[in-house]
């Protein structure tokens, strides 16, 4: 018994960093080949997936995350590369609403209102790409954001049957997103289990047709 608690013990410490590394590597391997950075490079899709951040820091700047993913979003836009745009993020209460934030910066930035979808219920990745799917009816998607969360996306992407590429915005220097990255490893590490456990979005709803 004396042996055993070292043992199990070293388990405990050791297998969530093998579970960390596991999943970091499937979600690379998923991706490879399947993220772009120059518009010119990338394939054409009806739909581009906008994965949604706060447009603010919390002392009051603009978001980088947010801004570069606009960037991108009007390059595609404008270089024929998407034709519609879907923004999918969190709307969790009347004061914080992210599609909303995307969609009027979109506008400001010359891409049609009537371009432009909003997926209110996009409270994480998984729920952002299988709604794109299972409520927008899209089965090939330009997924934006930067590339550490597109590579997530597209992992997840593949689980569901959906053939996703992935342009990446450009990303922010290494002490700006340094916290973001650090969670990444968790966040990649979660999404693998919910694969192999197979969770389902939060909600789901009736179809909407983008045209």
């Amino acid at each position: 018994m004396k042996i055993l608690r070292p043992a199990i013990a070293l388990s405990v410490l050791i297998l969530p960093i093998i579970l960390i590394f596991y999943a970091n590597y499937q979600i690379e391997k998923s991706a490879r080949n399947n993220t772009y950075q120059a518009a010119s490079e990338i394939p054409s899709n009806k739909v581009g997936l906008v994965l949604g951040t706060s447009k603010y820091l919390q002392n009051g700047n603009i978001n980088l995350y947010f801004k570069y993913r606009i960037d991108a979003t009007v390059t595609l836009f404008e270089e024929g590369k998407i034709a519609f745009v879907l923004v999918s993020g969190d709307n969790g209460n009347k004061d914080y609403d992210e599609p909303t934030d995307f969609k009027n910066e979109l506008i400001n930035r010359g891409i049609p209102e009537d371009k432009i979808y909003l997926d209110y219920a996009g409270f994480r990745t998984l729920d952002s790409v299988v709604r794109a799917k299972e409520i927008f009816g899209q089965t090939n998607l330009t997924i934006i954001s930067q590339r550490f969360h597109n590579e997530r996306a597209i992992y997840l992407a593949e689980h569901f049957n959906i053939s996703a590429i992935g342009f990446n915005a450009k990303d922010v220097n290494y002490n700006y997103g340094f916290k973001t990255r650090i969670r990444e490893y968790f966040a990649r590490t979660k999404a693998v289990l919910d694969v192999i456990f197979s969770v389902d979005p939060k909600f789901l709803g009736k179809r909407i047709e983008i045209s």
